[in-house]
């Protein structure tokens, strides 16, 4: 059997061994959960955290793709996982808060954050 030459020949020769341990496995939006999850909890996979970072109006990234994400399975948010805080966002965040008697100051904290991580879907 005659092999061609190539980056490709050397790690097939020498095994994925020789690559190292393999690296901890990290969700689509890149953070790992960096503490302990709670069984029910809920995650859409963009910000693993238990308790993500403080977001409101304004805010943008993976954070807030997850919090748009679980409004969205809590049936509170139809707009796009867009990762952008905006006024669709945020009225969503004020009608779950208020369903949830958590006051509305218009950013998601740690009360919110838990809420939303154990939403019950009809």
């Amino acid at each position: 059997m005659v092999l061609a030459a190539g980056p490709a020949l050397a790690v097939a020769a020498r095994g994925a061994a020789a690559l190292g341990p393999a690296a901890p496995a990290v969700p689509a939006g890149g953070v790992a959960a960096s503490g302990p999850v709670h069984a029910s909890a809920v995650y859409c996979g963009y910000d693993n955290r238990p308790t993500p970072p403080s977001v409101g109006p304004g805010s943008t990234g993976n954070t807030v793709r997850e919090l748009q994400c679980l409004l969205t399975r809590c049936a509170y948010y139809t707009g796009p996982v867009s990762g952008v805080f905006d006024r669709a966002t945020a009225a969503a965040v004020r009608a779950f808060q208020n369903d949830h008697d958590i006051p509305y100051d218009g950013v998601v904290g740690p009360q919110t954050w838990a809420a939303l991580r154990t939403c019950d879907v009809a």
